[in-house]
This record gives structure tokens, sequence and C-alpha cells, in this order.
């Protein structure tokens, strides 16, 4: 029994080691946008959601950390829909830009069947795009309007007399989008049941029973917090 523990041990962990190189992938996505934006300027626009996306996605697996790797997948699907929408329909989007975003959602997804969803990953997703808006409005250039943290988005300023309601309200639909994107992918991948043994002495009054073999007995206890 111990020989086999011996050899599982090693390939857990190489496998765990495997897991986290496919960091390298959303790592090689962001560095090709920012050759792009280098050679072509508008280094802030590395700063979209859907472009640091991937630098989260990368650091989550590298760091083996849950939560940055649920925030960031779950950004990637708003990500592609809007990069969808206002670049790649318009035609002025570069190769870079399409493996930032299809690729960072084909591993982000993909990543998410291993470490599953749990019904907290939207408020992380939510507490990095507010992270972001600050980012934004603090170090890019007005002209970019990074991540629509500056100004009203085009075509909506009739719908709003100042930035900051347009702002409150975009935040507002922007929780709403990820707590709904968070159940859609809680039901495709639920986080899976943990169970603990523990170990519990059986009561001396059943010692006597020559049916009952003298030791101890296994408790499950449910660990999960779903």
């Amino acid at each position: 029994m111990n020989e086999r523990r011996d050899i599982l041990s090693p390939m857990l962990r190489s496998s765990d080691t495997r897991f986290r190189l496919i960091g390298l992938l959303p790592l090689a996505f962001l560095i090709a946008q920012t050759i792009h934006y280098w050679r072509f300027g508008g280094m802030g626009n590395l700063a979209w959601m859907c472009n640091v996306g991937n630098l989260l996605l990368a650091l989550g697996l590298f760091l083996n950390h849950r939560e940055l790797i649920r925030a960031a997948a779950i950004w990637t699907i708003p990500g592609l829909a809007v990069w969808f929408w206002y670049v790649w329909l318009n035609g002025s989007t570069a190769w870079s830009s399409t493996l930032a975003h299809v690729g960072g959602v084909i591993v982000g997804l993909w990543v998410l069947r291993r470490v599953r969803m749990d019904r907290t990953a939207w408020i992380y997703a939510f507490a990095w795009y507010l992270f972001m808006q600050v980012v934004s409005r603090l170090l890019t250039l007005p002209d970019l309007n990074v991540n629509v943290a500056l100004r009203i988005q085009p075509g909506w300023e009739r719908a709003f007399g100042s930035f900051w309601k347009f702002w409150l309200v975009m935040t507002i639909v922007v929780a709403v989008g990820l707590w709904v994107i968070g159940r859609v992918l809680l039901l495709i991948w639920p986080k899976t049941l943990a169970v603990k043994t523990e170990v519990e002495p059986i009561p001396s009054a059943t010692m006597d029973d020559p049916l009952v073999t003298r030791g101890t007995k296994p408790k499950i206890t449910d660990t999960s917090p779903l």
C-alpha cells in the first residue's frame, strides 16, 4: 500500500506541473498583443479587460490560484462578445487580437473544467473589473477610453446626462451579467463535493462484541461549501 502511494504522489505532482504550464498560453497571447501595440501604438489598450485578462489567467495558472482562474475565465466570455461586436465585425482586427480573445476563451473554459466553478466566483470577477476601472482612469489616455472608464460610450450620450450616471448603470449591468455567467458556468461545471475522512473511535460498549473488529471506523464529513 505504501509503495502504491509513493508511485502515485510523483504522478500527481507531474500532472499539477503540466497544468500550471498551460499558463504559458495566455501569457503568449498577451505578449503578442504587446508587440502589436508597441509597433502600431496604443499601449494603453493592453488594459482592456479582455487583454489584461490573459495576464490574470496566466498568473492564476502559475500560482494554482482557483479564484484568479475563475475570475479570468468568466471575463473571457463578455470580452469575446464585445470584441466581436465592436472590432471583428468592423474588420479592423489583427491576428494577435484574434489570438488573445478566441484563444483566451478556449484556454479559460478548458481549465475551468478542472478547477470547476463556485458560487462566489462572479464576485472576484466583479472586484477585478472595479480594480481595472481605477487603473484605466489613472494610467490610460482619455482618447482610448479603455474599459469605458473615462467617458460615455459613443452613441449613448443622449440617454445619460453625465458620465457618472452612465458609469453607474454600466456597473450594475456588468455585475448582473457576471452573476448570470457565473451561474451558467456553475450549472455546467459545478464545484465537486469535498469529502473528508475522520477517524472516530468505536464506543467501548461495542468492543466486547466479537463481530466488531477492534480499532476505529471512518466518519465521512461533507466539507464542501456548496
